[in-house]
C-alpha cells in the first residue's frame, strides 16, 4: 500500500491537492510580473527586489489577516468566488495605509476536505483581487484538516510584504492642525462585524438563502458583497507627483469601526469631529439595525456604515484628492477637520488598539 492511499484513509486527498493547484495555476501566473522567480509550486516565493536599490532608505511593510465568519456564509451559500477579494482588501489595504506599494503576498486555506473546484475559486479571487492592486500571488498553501474541521468547512488567511521610502511613509507624525478628513465609501459591511450579522440573523430566524425585499435579494448573496479594494486607487495618488506629500494619513476602518480606526492615526492631543451628515449608510446596515432595534450609532465601534477608509490631508488638496479618488473610482467626500485646540475630549474616542493617538468622535446625523 502506497504512503499516500495510507493517508486517504485518514482522510487526506493528496491528489484533491494537486488537482486544486492545477486548477488556480493560471490565475495566479496571472499575478507574476518579471519579479516573481520560479513560478507555482515552489516551496517559496521568490520576488526579486533589486530595484529598492535605488531607495535611500526602504522600509518593508507587512500584514496578516483573514476574512472572519464571513466565511461561514459563503459556506452556507456555496458561493465561495468573492472571499477571495475579502482577504486581499483586508491584508492589502492595510499595506497602503502606511504609504507603501504592496509587492507581494501568499495564501493559507485550511478546510476538512480538498474540493478541488472549491478551492480554486477561492484561489482565483484572491489572485483576481491581487491582479486588481499591482500584488503578485507567489505562494499559498492548502491544508486538510479532517476531524478538526467539518468536510465543507474552512477558513483564509493570507500576509502581505510592500515597500515604502522611509520619508514617504505616512503617518500621525506627518498630521498637523487644520487637515482634512476625507472618507471613503465602502461597498458595504466589508469583512468586520459578521459575528453581530450572523447574531442577528439568527435570532430573528432569517436563513442566508431567504429573498428578502428589505435586503433586495437573497440575503446570503447581499452580505458576501465583496471588500471594495482601495489600494491601487491610493497608490495611484501616493505616487502623483503634482499630489506628491500632501497625503498625510491614511486610516483602514476594519474591526474596532469608524472613531477607533481613525483616532489611531492621529498625534496625542489632536481631535476630530467626523460629521455624519455628510453621507448616508447603506441599505444593509439600516436593515440590520432595523431588524435588531439597534441604531445606526450603537453599531459605529463594530461597522464600516459606508466609509471603508479614511484619508488625512492638507487642507489645499482636499478637493484635488476627492475629485480623484471620485474618478479612480472610489467615492470620495470631507468629514472633518483635525485640530489641535485645546478643549474638553469627553465622549470622544482616543486612541485605539494599543496606540496612544488622536481623539474621534461622530457628530450629526445620518442623511436618510
Amino acid at each position: 500500500m502506497s504512503h499516500n492511499s495510507s493517508y486517504a484513509r485518514a482522510g487526506v486527498d493528496t491528489a484533491a491537492g494537486d488537482l486544486a493547484v492545477e486548477l488556480m495555476k493560471a490565475s495566479v501566473k496571472a499575478t507574476h510580473g518579471t519579479e516573481v522567480f520560479g513560478g507555482v509550486g515552489g516551496f517559496a516565493g521568490l520576488f526579486d527586489v533589486s530595484f529598492i536599490k535605488n531607495f535611500d532608505r526602504p522600509l518593508l511593510a507587512t500584514s496578516t489577516d483573514g476574512v472572519g465568519t464571513k466565511v461561514a456564509i459563503a459556506q452556507a451559500l456555496d458561493k465561495h468566488d468573492t472571499i477571495g477579494q475579502d482577504l486581499v482588501g483586508m491584508v492589502v489595504d492595510d499595506i497602503v495605509v502606511t504609504g507603501a506599494r504592496p509587492l507581494f503576498m501568499t495564501d493559507y486555506i485550511a478546510c476538512g476536505k480538498v474540493v478541488p473546484e472549491r478551492i480554486a475559486a477561492i484561489v482565483k479571487g484572491i489572485a483576481d483581487a491581487c491582479l486588481a492592486t499591482g500584488t503578485a500571488l507567489v505562494g499559498g498553501e492548502t491544508a486538510e484538516h479532517p476531524g478538526l474541521l467539518g468536510p465543507d468547512d474552512y477558513d483564509v488567511a493570507g500576509a502581505a510584504v510592500g515597500v515604502v521610502e522611509a520619508s514617504d511613509a505616512l503617518g500621525s507624525e506627518k498630521v498637523v492642525h487644520g487637515d482634512v478628513v476625507i472618507a471613503m465609501a465602502s461597498s458595504g459591511l466589508h469583512s468586520n462585524g459578521y459575528s453581530l450579522v450572523r447574531h442577528i440573523l439568527a435570532e430573528h430566524k432569517m436563513g442566508y438563502g431567504d429573498y428578502s425585499a428589505d435586503f433586495g435579494g437573497v440575503i446570503g448573496e447581499i452580505l458576501l458583497e465583496p471588500t471594495r479594494l482601495y489600494t491601487g486607487p491610493l497608490v495611484d495618488v501616493l505616487a502623483d507627483e503634482n499630489l506628491r506629500g500632501v497625503v498625510h494619513a491614511l486610516s483602514h476602518v476594519t474591526g474596532g469601526g469608524i472613531a477607533a480606526n481613525l483616532a489611531r492615526v492621529l498625534p496625542l492631543n489632536s481631535w476630530v469631529e467626523v460629521d455624519r451628515s455628510t453621507w448616508s449608510p447603506q441599505q444593509v446596515f439600516r436593515v440590520l439595525t432595523g431588524i435588531s432595534g439597534d441604531s445606526l450609532e450603537s453599531t459605529e465601534g463594530t461597522w464600516n456604515l459606508g466609509v471603508g477608509m479614511f484619508a488625512v490631508v492638507n487642507a489645499g488638496a482636499a478637493s484635488a484628492i476627492t475629485l480623484r479618488l471620485t474618478e479612480l473610482g472610489i467615492p470620495s467626500w470631507v468629514v472633518g477637520m483635525v485640530s489641535t485646540t485645546a478643549r474638553d475630549l469627553s465622549g470622544f474616542e482616543q486612541g485605539a488598539k494599543g496606540v496612544n493617538g488622536g481623539a474621534v468622535r461622530l457628530v450629526g446625523n445620518y442623511v436618510n
